[in-house]
């Protein structure tokens, strides 16, 4: 290349990068940080914290000035998500279903949902669609590996899971934890999640209970696979977080409730690990083999297993990715599992990448990326969060 044509060439990426703001590139969303009453917003490591408490109305208004109102972009995601895949007639149908819906929304987290919206600016519709479309729609994928504390280097349970969505180019920039503190004799918790959503799909307590939600396709024939009159999976999740220490905890809790559609949850306490296979009648524990489980979107009890489980999303291929970990025949470290879930991570589709240490309460926990799994996944020492208010 002649002197000439190399100058003007790096002159020609020198323009192009001066004037990419005026072009419309945008920068990265990044949360203001700033305080809102009882709630505050700020960055630990890098990561955004939104931490609140007090009463439900207190709660809401806390994360809807904070984060829904500068992230309100997600707020639309449902709507987005369905143009996407042109389905954007189903959107008044998937409206009407959920307004039904949230006839079950315990009213703790129905004055909570009302008041994050209403301080945000954005109308219920938004609120009805954020919170039970995914009920009604399933695009959850997600991976999960479970290792118990006699497999673990560090000791003690290690819960790892992919978050997998459809980022339409901007849902991988709005992640954020929010630490809770309700009101009353009620654990605080932390959720990873997105701004808008009064559920939990990844969590963990005061008291190390952590607990993931993966979507299921497919049960035995005869099982029930929906039930309008459940309550929404990520309220169940929530409460589960909020009112429970321990796994058999959980599983009674959960034994309790109503939930609408299928879904395995992972689970990890100070001392073990489990897999709850959960439809709206049943919910059936799959223990660890060898110390370890392994969980996609399929069910592997006998009592929920179809006869042939169809490969939807690549489940199976994810699973057998994440079992070439726990074959290695020994203690498996942070590291082990780490790379185990970029193996098994959707490249288009990973939002999320987090380790939960239940035993010390520590975060591990890459965002803003796609896949997650390929960035670096920043500690976040939940227990000052979790247990000063």
């Amino acid at each position: 290349m002649s002197r000439h044509i190399m100058m003007a060439a790096v002159c020609a990426g020198l323009l192009d990068f001066a004037l990419s703001p005026l072009l419309g590139a945008d920068p990265p969303f990044r949360y203001p940080e700033r305080r809102h009453g009882k709630a505050e917003l700020k960055y630990v490591n890098g990561i955004p914290v939104l931490t609140v408490e007090g009463t439900p109305e207190e709660i809401g208004t806390g994360a809807g000035v904070l984060a829904l109102q500068p992230g309100r972009r997600m707020a639309d995601y449902p709507k987005d998500l369905l143009g996407e895949f042109g389905l954007s007639q189903l959107h008044w149908p998937l409206l009407l279903a959920g307004r039904q819906m949230m006839q079950q929304f315990p009213p703790d987290y129905r004055t909570e949902l009302e008041a994050m919206y209403a301080s945000a600016g954005l109308d219920s519709d938004r609120a009805v669609l954020g919170n039970t479309f995914y009920d009604l729609k399933k695009t959850v994928l997600c991976s999960a590996l479970l290792i118990s504390s006699e497999r673990s280097t560090t000791g003690g349970p290690l819960l790892g899971r992919n978050l997998d969505y459809p980022p339409l180019g901007y849902a991988q920039e709005y992640s954020v934890v929010t630490v809770y503190h309700p009101r009353g004799a009620r654990h605080a918790f932390a959720s990873v999640g997105f701004p808008g959503a009064v559920g939990c799909l990844s969590g963990m307590n005061d008291a190390g209970l952590t607990v993931a939600v993966l979507e299921v396709y497919q049960v035995k024939h005869g099982e029930k696979q929906f039930d309008m009159s459940g309550t929404p999976f990520a309220l169940c999740y929530r409460r589960v977080l909020e009112e429970c220490s321990t796994i058999e905890e959980a599983r009674e809790l959960l034994k309790t409730m109503k939930e609408t559609g299928l879904n395995n949850l992972v689970v990890a306490d100070r001392e073990k690990v489990a897999v709850m296979e959960i439809t709206p009648d049943r919910v059936v524990v799959r223990r660890p083999l060898d110390g370890i489980c392994v969980c996609t979107n399929h069910f592997c009890t006998k009592t929920l297993r179809p006869p042939v489980t169809i490969n939807m999303f690549e489940t199976l291929d994810h699973f057998a990715a994440l079992e070439k970990v726990s074959n290695r025949g020994r203690k498996l470290t942070l590291d082990d599992l780490r790379v185990g879930l970029h193996d098994a991570c959707d490249p288009d589709m990973t939002l999320q990448t987090m380790i939960f240490e239940p035993r010390t309460l520590q975060l591990h926990l890459s965002i803003g990326t796609v896949p997650a799994s390929a960035g670096e996944m920043k500690v976040v020492d939940l227990g000052p969060l979790l247990h000063t208010p």
